[in-house]
């Protein structure tokens, strides 16, 4: 990955000066979605990054080890090989960027690749107390220790909520730089779970408090909140983290997660991010989209593209 944001000291003035033009933000984001469409031609290559940048997630309460085993399968052959060849991309290794699961199926996902022969597929942990981040702080940082143990190399934590929206940025400063403490060389996302911040400005707050505690990603929710991955939003965080890396020269990705169920979805989100960042972060170092069932809809739009017509849903049968 990219080389890590080692995190800044809490800057109060700069996170209390925030201020954000919500109108403003909400025109942009209709913009991306009315007038930034990808062109036929070019579908497929922005799909096929799109897919590079999954984080293929299952994160439910009935997870067994074969359900681990099979999103694993999927990860190292996300799409047909026959489309592949299509495209004559057959060559090239394509993967999604990591697996998601709960820490207690860390290991499952950590043995499954390596019999694969795909352990360079990152997997990622979901942590201190995901989603509601309702537990105990030392039971928060032994999660993540002990996921670590498990063979993790990524972790997703999430915020204290109840400091954000009380304004105790310095609480959540404290907790998040423990929490990264605890990852080791584990690369951290941190989750804002947006949809219960209260506001945009809020939002950006946050953002900018995350990554002074050195956080390599943030991320806008856990999916399991009623409003999750938004456009404005989105436009929120990234323009946060162009503020930081003009002032730090720190580099932190971007990860939106939940609701995002279309290629079209994920075209939109890539646009926004070369649009506000540029192409470096076009890539898995920088830029992830955290979804369960996205990676069905890219494979069905990339066989409408080779074939000229859509698949029936028994030719997707591991989508």
């Amino acid at each position: 990955m990219a080389a890590r944001n080692p995190g800044t000291e809490l800057d109060l003035e700069w996170v209390e000066s925030v201020r954000v033009n919500k109108p403003a933000c909400f025109r942009r984001a209709e913009e991306l979605k009315v007038r930034r469409g990808v062109k036929k031609n070019t579908q497929i290559a922005w799909l096929l990054k799109a897919m590079t940048c999954i984080d293929l997630t299952t994160l439910s309460g009935d997870d067994t080890e074969t359900n681990v085993e099979r999103l694993c399968f999927k990860a190292k052959q996300p799409i047909r090989t026959d489309l592949l060849e299509a495209v004559g991309m057959q060559d090239r290794g394509l993967t999604v960027g990591a697996i998601c699961v709960y820490p207690a199926r860390v290991a499952d996902a950590v043995k499954t690749l390596k019999r694969l022969g795909a352990s360079h597929i990152p997997v990622a942990s979901v942590a201190t107390g995901f989603p509601a981040g309702q537990t105990h702080f030392k039971t928060r940082v032994e999660e993540i220790k002990m996921a670590v143990e498990d063979g993790a190399r990524e972790i997703d934590i999430v915020i204290n909520r109840a400091y954000a929206l009380a304004g105790n940025w310095k609480g959540v400063y404290e907790e998040v730089r423990a929490f990264r403490d605890a990852c080791g060389p584990a690369h951290m996302k941190t989750i804002l779970a947006t949809g219960e911040l209260g506001s945009l400005v809020n939002v950006y707050k946050a953002s900018l408090v995350a990554m002074m505690a050195g956080s390599d990603f943030i991320k806008t929710s856990t999916g399991k909140e009623g409003v999750n991955a938004i456009l404005p939003v989105g436009l929120v965080m990234v323009r946060a983290i162009r503020d930081y890396y003009k002032k730090t020269g720190y580099k932190v990705g971007f990860k939106p997660a939940g609701g995002i169920r279309t290629a079209k979805d994920s075209c939109t989100w890539l646009a926004l991010m070369k649009e506000e960042l540029g192409n470096d972060w076009l890539t898995p170092d920088l830029f992830r989209l955290g979804a369960s069932s996205l990676l069905g809809d890219i494979e069905r739009q990339v066989f409408h593209g080779v074939t000229g017509r859509y698949a029936a849903a028994y030719e997707f049968a591991m989508a």
